[in-house]
């Protein structure tokens, strides 16, 4: 059995589903207080639930026992809950679940985690990083993701593709692998049981790079009108970064800048080895244009 740790999550629940449809049994940590919704869902795949929390080691011990494997897929960044930070859930959470791991003798780990510049220190990156480290112990993977278009391709971060309008960070012609939640979610599936993908980091993006700009050509072309641009300068973020004080505040911050500098990723090798077949921006340009069209 295979334990999904932040299985109600953008990935996690997609990881759940991957897994059902490839005839694993999964066990999948959800806490009392998560979306009723997204637990009917895990349901309805024939996952098994077990209720935990990453801040409580007794009941990640209890749902790690019997497990053939763990993947944890679990953040305080998007869908926080009192008591849920950086600290307490991306480092100390996890913290607890590897060693619970270890202590249950689970010797399968599968940890999404994402791509980040060593010139730029911040929580979020160095819980990722710690997490990374105390897995290589076991037979690890680690899926090091680029940046999530459903995220920052999106209304929330100032991509408000109904309304024609961006918000740029930098002067956008940085390429960048835009990736979906939904492909990480079939990368785990499928590098669990895969013998390529044991023991190893692999960087995960989508299947070409390309500029923020070129992302909002590519949705004016679509939607056959032409976006307004914000564009935040790289001394803006800086500034943003340098003068936070809250441990989220300045992780975002680091994306920011991280956007800014782009992030390309080779994904031939990776596509070939493991089958994948990868959605692009386009894609989710006519997915997310034709949703906001019928509203």
């Amino acid at each position: 059995m295979v334990l999904v740790v932040g299985a109600t999550g953008l990935v996690g629940i997609e990881v759940c589903e991957g897994l059902a449809r490839r005839g694993e049994k999964v066990r999948a940590l959800v806490r009392r207080t998560s979306s009723k919704e997204r637990i009917a869902a895990l349901q309805k795949s024939g996952v098994e639930l077990c209720v935990g929390d990453l801040k409580d080691p007794d009941s990640i011990t209890a749902a790690c026992r019997g497990m053939n494997a763990v993947i944890s897929t679990a953040s305080s960044t998007l869908s926080r809950q009192p008591g849920d930070s950086i600290e307490s859930v991306d480092a100390d959470g996890q913290l607890s679940l590897v060693n619970a791991a270890k202590n249950c003798n689970v010797e399968r780990f599968l940890f999404v985690s994402f791509r980040r510049s060593p010139a730029l220190s911040f929580p979020l990156g160095e819980a990722k990083q710690a997490v990374e480290k105390a897995i290589t112990t076991l037979n690890f993977t680690i899926i090091q993701a680029s940046w999530f278009m459903e995220v920052w391709l999106s209304p929330a971060l100032g991509f408000d593709y109904a309304n024609a309008t961006a918000r740029i960070y930098g002067p956008g012609t940085a390429p960048i692998s835009w990736v979906s939640f939904r492909d990480v979610g079939e990368m785990c599936a499928v590098a669990l049981r895969h013998p390529k993908a044991e023991r190893t980091t692999i960087e995960f993006g989508g299947p070409e790079a390309i500029s923020p700009l070129e992302v909002v050509a590519r949705f004016e072309r679509i939607g056959g009108r032409p976006f307004t641009l914000e564009y935040v300068p790289e001394q803006a973020l800086l500034s943003q970064f340098q003068e936070a004080t809250d441990s989220m505040q300045k992780s975002f911050g680091a994306l920011m800048l991280g956007y800014l500098h782009g992030d390309a990723i080779n994904m031939a090798t990776a596509i070939d080895t493991f089958a994948l077949k990868l959605r692009n921006v386009e894609d989710y340009a006519h997915s997310v244009m034709a949703r906001a069209a019928t509203t």
